[in-house]
């Protein structure tokens, strides 16, 4: 067999690879969020839809920044009349806020829950709905057979799911196709003028299913998201934050 020919067997056997365990192939449809480097390290070089994305946030700094991006993330897949379904049992949510991400309050259906093991299991349902484009639920603890159950539903229907662990007690092995971590910082003006400017975040990729982990400076503006600084791979990490006490 000639060199040229094992290599077109490796690449097709990889992209089987990538459709048997859940991942969507890359095809014109699919969506450039706009994360600049970060979203090449994705397989494919694009953002990842039709998978669960779980968050991390370790203090209430960062569940209210971690909604905000994830709120850049849903106005790039909404932008066609998309529904998404926010489930929580936290309420404190401000809907208004999600203007400033190109997210409309009334395109959003929001559900409260009292127990968090309701919240998991109305997001499975909600999954399992073809018409809506994202799920998201905010709980504390999220562990390997429930992100499973989450996976096989979007599998079948299509639909993005986002998973945001408050505070939670230790980070478990998850089916969940990216783990994120978002961090604030300082907002940026142009020419060093005075004022408040657009939300900045430090946004770490810490586990990407067939991707490379990594992280990248990102801002927000009137366009969009907006990297500032060129991605920092680590190709080395681990799970990490086992324990976070």
């Amino acid at each position: 067999m000639m060199l040229d020919d094992k290599q077109n067997l490796i690449n097709i056997l990889k992209r089987d690879l990538l459709t048997w365990q859940g991942v969507p192939q890359k095809s014109t449809d699919q969506l450039l969020i706009g994360l600049g480097p970060l979203e090449r390290t994705f397989p494919n070089g694009v953002f990842p839809q039709g998978v669960i994305h779980e968050f991390i946030s370790c203090n209430r700094s960062e569940s209210a920044v971690s909604c905000g991006f994830i709120a850049g993330l849903l106005g790039k897949l909404m932008k066609n009349s998309g529904i998404c379904i926010w489930i929580s049992s936290f309420q404190t949510l401000f809907p208004a806020s999600f203007k400033c991400f190109g997210v409309i309050p009334e395109s959003i259906v929001f559900v409260s829950m009292k127990r968090e093991r309701d919240v998991l299991w109305a997001m499975e349902e909600a999954l399992k709905c073809k018409g809506i484009t994202a799920v998201l639920a905010e709980i504390n603890q999220l562990d390997f057979v429930q992100s499973r159950r989450l996976q096989l539903a979007v599998e079948k229907s299509g639909v993005t799911g986002f998973v945001l662990q408050h505070n939670p007690r230790m980070l478990q092995a998850t089916a969940c196709a990216a783990r994120w971590k978002i961090t604030s910082l300082p907002s940026q003006m142009k020419d060093d003028l005075p004022g408040v400017g657009y939300p900045c975040w430090e946004v770490e990729l810490l586990k990407v299913k067939n991707g490379n982990p990594g992280k990248c400076k990102i801002t927000w503006s009137a366009s969009g998201f907006e990297p500032i600084f060129e991605i920092e791979e680590r190709s080395n990490w681990t799970e990490g934050y086992q324990n976070l006490g």
